[in-house]
């Protein structure tokens, strides 16, 4: 049974109207204007589609760790403005390219049997097997076994806009807070702590959710349903 339901995704940006006018056509959603400066809302139905772009003042300074792997022709995505970091090569079959902002995205070739546009959110992970039956857990999902791959991930999620939550391994620690993170909806924040989950911030007058962190550090917000 799930802990938490899926909410949204939300991304930390210099220039909310670049990003937006990119992945908005992207991912299929209409750009709104927030009520709060600095915000802007992509929305689509159904909700769980939605996008936040929250304006911060402090710079990208290292490779995120968390991105999102589309279907599209590369074109689509050039002409859109991205820029392409890693064309295919022995080791990878997609292109690495970089939004304006230089947020990683993976773009692969559309497939007439495969879901088209965005398929896959991809977080790196010191454990992925750890990382992905965690997140399982708390969604309602599966994790199912590597088959020989060192990536793990996550299928059969309730409501997400994408197929896979996939857990990629690095070397390298995090070390600043990640720039993509989700939301989901939780009635007892208690249970995901006990379950490993650490607080951040509580809802306080400035804010209405809990900040937490998964076991490795990657910030989500939890919202209650009241």
């Amino acid at each position: 049974m799930a802990l938490a339901r899926w909410k949204d995704l939300c991304v930390d940006v210099a220039d909310p109207a670049a990003v937006a006018a990119f992945w908005a056509p992207l991912l299929g959603l209409q750009s709104r204007p927030h009520t709060r400066p600095g915000v802007t809302r992509l929305a689509g139905e159904p909700p769980t589609r939605t996008v936040w772009l929250n304006e911060v003042p402090e710079p990208r300074t290292v490779k995120n760790r968390v991105h999102l792997d589309l279907r599209v022709e590369l074109e689509v995505v050039l002409a859109a403005g991205a820029t392409v970091l890693r064309s295919p090569d022995e080791e990878i079959s997609w292109h690495l390219c970089a939004d304006p902002q230089g947020n990683e995205l993976c773009v692969f070739s559309p497939a007439a049997d495969q879901r088209s546009g965005l398929f896959e959110l991809v977080v790196d992970a010191a454990d992925p097997e750890a990382q992905a039956a965690w997140w399982a857990g708390v969604l309602g999902a599966t994790a199912p076994g590597g088959g020989g791959r060192p990536w793990r991930w996550v299928e059969d999620l309730p409501a997400t806009p994408f197929d896979y939550l996939v857990f990629n391994p690095v070397p390298e620690p995090k070390t600043v807070k990640n720039r993509w993170h989700w939301d989901v909806d939780c009635d007892d924040v208690e249970e995901l702590v006990g379950r490993g989950a650490t607080v951040l911030r509580h809802p306080d007058d400035d804010i209405g959710w809990h900040v937490l962190a998964d076991p490795e550090g990657n910030e989500f917000c939890a919202f209650g349903s009241d």
